[in-house]
Formats: structure tokens, sequence, C-alpha cells
């Protein structure tokens, strides 16, 4: 079980220092959390570009500023847009996955993952609220239940502290194999995009902790 730390700011190098397995970077604009330095420190852990309905030339402009490792769309991005981002990634030879993300509710049809899965190397799945992400609101895994693909998924909405106990009851579901990463960002922070580093430190070495049981 990975854990990603998305909705990165100012103070990003000081979570790059705790080793989460996944940075996020958000990269639509509209965001309280947008990202907007030019450049970055080097560091070893991947980096994922957030996007929002945003064109290609969008998308593949960041993935080349920051040399990210997946793209994450969390709009409506169609299937068929998803095969071309593959397509345009790969023939201009970017090593770049991409993640798609879907907002959950309890009646969700999962059977509309079926057409982006040749598409995407992970599914993210996160709670339904006002915004594209970073509500602060989390969802019912049961319905998770529901999925019967084999794509990967990441999972995400409102995941704090006291979800410690949540997650894992979680990891002992059959569904849990396919969930590769817990997602965090909202219920860490100080403001919109700066994080409270102690409460990430502590919550990494639970979860890490949980997943060498």
């Amino acid at each position: 079980m990975k854990i990603k730390v998305c909705g990165m700011g100012e103070n990003y190098s000081e979570v790059v220092a705790l080793q989460p397995d996944l940075l996020g970077f958000i990269f639509w604009k509209p965001s309280a959390r947008y990202f907007d330095l030019e450049k970055l420190e080097t560091f070893k852990i991947p980096k994922v570009g957030v996007f929002v309905d945003q064109p290609l030339e969008e998308i593949l402009l960041r993935t080349s500023q920051y040399d990210l490792e997946y793209v994450q769309l969390h709009g409506q991005e169609t299937p068929e847009f998803c095969k071309t981002l593959s397509t345009i990634l790969e023939q201009s030879g970017y090593n770049t996955q991409i993640i798609k993300a879907f907002a959950i509710s309890d009646d969700f049809d999962f059977s509309s993952l079926n057409a982006y899965q040749m598409f995407v190397s992970s599914f993210l799945f996160d709670a339904k609220g006002e915004l594209p992400g970073g509500n602060g609101i989390g969802f019912n895994w049961e319905v998770l239940k529901k999925y019967d693909g084999t794509t990967p998924f990441l999972i995400s909405g409102g995941i704090g502290l006291d979800d410690v106990d949540k997650i894992k009851e979680f990891l002992t579901e059959a569904i849990a194999q396919y969930c590769s990463v817990i997602d965090v960002n909202s219920k860490f922070e100080l403001r919109p995009g700066v994080k409270n580093v102690h409460a990430l430190e502590a919550f990494i070495k639970q979860i890490r902790r949980l997943t060498k049981e």
C-alpha cells in the first residue's frame, strides 16, 4: 500500500523529506492548491500532475516542464481523450502513466470504467463533491466491493489520521488487493497547499506499519 500526498505547495520540500511514495501537484488554475512554481528541486519521488479537462498541449507542456511520471485526469475526460493522450505520450518518448479519477457515489456504475481500461494505468476513486477534488469529504468504501475490474486503483477523499483503523479494516477485504495507493490531501493541511508535516509523518508511519503486519 503506497501513500500519495497531493496538493503540494510552498513547503513541498518538507513533505519530500518524509519520503511518501508519490507527490501530487495540481495544475488546474481554479484550485486553491494550484502549483505555479517554475521549477522543482531534484528528488526521486515520482511526481503526479493533476489536470481537470485541460487541453492536450497544456498537459504535455507540464509533463515536460516537471518531468511527470504520472498524469492524473480529474475531470470529464473521455476514453477517446485518454487514448489520444496515451498515444502522444508514448510517441513523444515520455514514460508517463495515466490515472483517471472518478467521483464515487452509492449508485456509481463501475461498468463505465471498462472503456478506459486499455488507456490508463490506474483509476482514482474520490468522493463526489462540489469541486473535482480536495473537498475534504469521504465516500462509502463498501461501494468498492462492486468493482469487478483488475486495474489498480487509488482511494481518495477526506482521508486523515483518524482513518487509520478504517484503512486497517479495509486491508482485510478481498477488494483491497487492487488498491495500490492511499491518496491524502486536505486533512493534512495548515492551509490550502501547505501541509502539516508532523501529522503527515505520523500517518505515513502508521500506514507503513499496517502494511508490514
